[in-house]
């Protein structure tokens, strides 16, 4: 058990990377806390995970509202030996054809609201205790029309390596885990469909080397390393899991003739 006796909070932890992270948490004897915006996903997503998991509906974007979250699971729990500050949107930001209202939206829950986890958890942790940013390819890739989404990930690369500086006295860790195109909800604004899922998925896949898009479970026994004592000197650290599209871009199969 990796994780036995350690309490982990985990923000945007009703689905995709942030409730198969609980899933893997929790295998590993972690009390658990997930915190998410809508309680009905919420409620789903306690009953799959069972056990002693804490649901906890807050906003990440209300500083007092994650403040409260991280209260409450202290509370129950006791001091945070693990945080991952995954809670992230994914909207476009086309040049020309984006309003002031949606760029902010994205980077105050991509990028500030991360801050702001951190901070609120900060009282509450331990010495020695590791805290997670979920990253993005999309901080190196260059892709358009993902401007805001882009930057806050580059802002979220950023900051790994500040936070890491600053909380080293303490012992705390803080690393990145940068998951490239991975089957989450994340997609179904883009992809509503089964249909047009499954042809998003054959055209990312083309631009991977490894032929697929990631597993979120993948992702998560990445953030499971970062977590455990397995880690223990690691900090500043991102782990990308991307099958190799931003390391070996070029042993895609659409370079590939």
């Amino acid at each position: 058990m990796r994780l036995a006796n350690k309490t982990a909070l985990i923000t945007g932890g009703s689905s995709g990377i942030g409730l198969a992270t609980a899933r893997v948490f929790l295998a590993e004897g972690a009390r658990v806390a997930i915190v998410g915006r809508r309680k009905d996903t919420l409620d789903t997503a306690a009953t799959m995970l069972g056990g002693d998991v804490l649901a906890i509906q807050a906003d990440v974007t209300d500083v007092e509202s994650l403040e409260q979250a991280v209260a409450t699971t202290v509370a129950r729990f006791g001091e945070l030996d693990v945080v991952f500050a995954n809670a992230g949107i994914a909207e476009v930001s086309p040049l020309g054809r984006t309003s002031l209202e949606t760029f902010e939206q994205v980077i105050r829950t991509n990028l500030t609201a991360v801050f702001f986890t951190v901070q609120a958890a900060l009282p509450h942790l331990r010495h020695g205790a590791s805290i997670i940013l979920n990253g993005s390819v999309h901080a190196v890739l260059g892709v358009p029309g993902w401007s805001a989404y882009a930057a806050a990930k580059g802002g979220v690369r950023a900051m790994t390596r500040n936070l890491a500086s600053e909380l080293a006295p303490r012992g705390i860790r803080v690393n990145q885990v940068t998951p490239g195109g991975t089957k989450t909800p994340l997609w179904s604004p883009l992809a509503p469909t089964a249909d047009a899922m499954a042809a998003l998925e054959a055209r990312i896949a083309r631009e991977v080397p490894l032929g697929r898009m990631s597993e979120a479970d993948e992702v998560a026994k990445a953030a499971l390393y970062l977590a455990s004592d397995d880690a223990a000197n690691v900090t500043a650290a991102e782990i990308v899991v991307d099958g190799g599209a931003t390391g070996a871009p070029f042993g895609a199969p659409i370079h590939i003739r």
